[in-house]
């Protein structure tokens, strides 16, 4: 696919930054579960916290193929990196959406910058994949709304400083979603269980506690009901994004082989001559490259405006699975070093299984997929 040049300087000095700044801490930060602060400032420098922001707000404003090549890069750098920025975006890109000038002037410059950082809160520990099934409520009373519930799988849900909120405003109705701005020290809204999770260590994945959280009404993004359709329609951009981090994650584990392939010796020769080593080789380069591609086109067509409901879906059902198919070849390739802390591409395969769950899991893209078929 054709790249503009500014495209092409964008993807470049990205991935400059991800080998130079993120790849060097992201095996320390996976240890110790903290994320790196100073990666996300440099980010900021470098814009990337503004990607969905405006640019009459300080943002870049930037258009969705741009958003993809940034999330393969951050990802070849470190995947809980990457993770992290797209659920900043997905917060702003839905105070932009949704927002009125006055949250738009409130929050999106300095969000711009870095800090806040953004939180999503749809998720909840009974209410996955179908989120009309959730109990958190948002009651009015008077000129603000009262919030009570918990929100689960919240990524920035410790280090966030506002959150993007998805509640019923009856609890009993399933048509009464509605999307809200939370500011992180409202009162009556704590950050529960931290995850110990199998991968994606660096980026902190909490719950959300609301136990009589007020807002003011003016923090109400969506008009009551409509925040459900709300967040869906950010999802499938979203899950471009995701399709892009998950190509960049199998493009960092298929370098990591080749270069152990060519080192590695073994009968007097690199493995890389075997040919079971070079038809591995090819098909981790098919892989992440038709992923590229699906992610790419799904990009493109939503910058000509066209609905990428199923094209997105497409594009994340393959790559994501093409990135644990990547790095599983990837470890295999490196024998029982791989399975070692020693590599990377032990990381690469404990980070890989999240991009089929998060944002959609894989059946719930297929499903997606048929529907679009009728």
């Amino acid at each position: 696919m054709h790249l503009s040049p500014e495209q092409e300087a964008i993807r470049d000095s990205v991935q400059a930054f991800a080998e130079d700044e993120i790849r060097p801490v992201a095996s320390e930060a996976d240890e110790t579960g903290e994320f790196p602060e100073d990666v996300w400032d440099g980010m900021a420098d470098l814009d990337l916290t503004g990607l969905t922001v405006p640019e009459e707000y300080g943002g870049y404003d930037a258009d969705r193929v741009t958003y993809a090549l940034v999330n393969e890069a951050v990802a070849y750098g470190a995947l809980a990196v990457a993770t992290a920025l797209s659920v900043h975006c997905l917060a702003t890109s839905c105070i932009r959406e949704f927002g009125d000038e006055s949250l738009h002037e409130a929050w999106l410059p300095e969000m711009v910058d870095g800090r806040p950082v953004g939180a999503f809160a749809l998720s909840e520990p009974d209410a996955g994949s179908n989120p009309a099934e959730m109990t958190t409520e948002a009651r009015r009373d008077g000129d603000e709304y009262v919030i009570d519930g918990t929100k689960q799988w919240i990524t920035n849900g410790e280090r966030s400083g506002v959150v993007v909120l998805f509640a019923k405003t009856d609890r009993e109705d399933p048509s009464s979603v509605t999307q809200f701005l939370v500011p992180k020290d409202t009162d009556g809204l704590g950050v529960g269980k931290k995850e110990d999770k199998l991968g994606l260590r660096a980026s902190d994945t909490t719950t959300l506690e609301f136990d009589g959280a007020r807002i003011p009404a003016e923090y109400r993004l969506t008009e009551e009901g409509h925040g459900l359709s709300a967040a869906l329609s950010i999802l499938t951009g979203g899950r471009i994004g995701i399709a892009a981090q998950s190509v960049g994650l199998g493009q960092a584990a298929l370098d990591a082989a080749v270069e152990y392939a060519d080192e590695r010796e073994q009968f007097g020769q690199p493995i890389g001559d075997f040919q079971a080593i070079q038809h591995k080789l090819a098909e981790m380069q098919t892989t992440v490259q038709a992923g590229r591609l699906l992610t790419l086109d799904a990009a493109r067509r939503a910058d000509a405006g066209e609905s990428v409901r199923g094209a997105a879906s497409m594009a994340k059902y393959f790559a994501s699975e093409g990135a644990v198919d990547v790095t599983n070849e990837a470890v295999q390739i490196h024998g029982g070093y791989g399975y070692t802390k020693d590599y990377d591409v032990e990381r690469f395969y404990r980070d890989a299984k999240v991009t089929t769950i998060y944002e959609g899991t894989t059946e719930i893209q297929k499903r997606v997929i048929a529907e679009e078929l009728n």
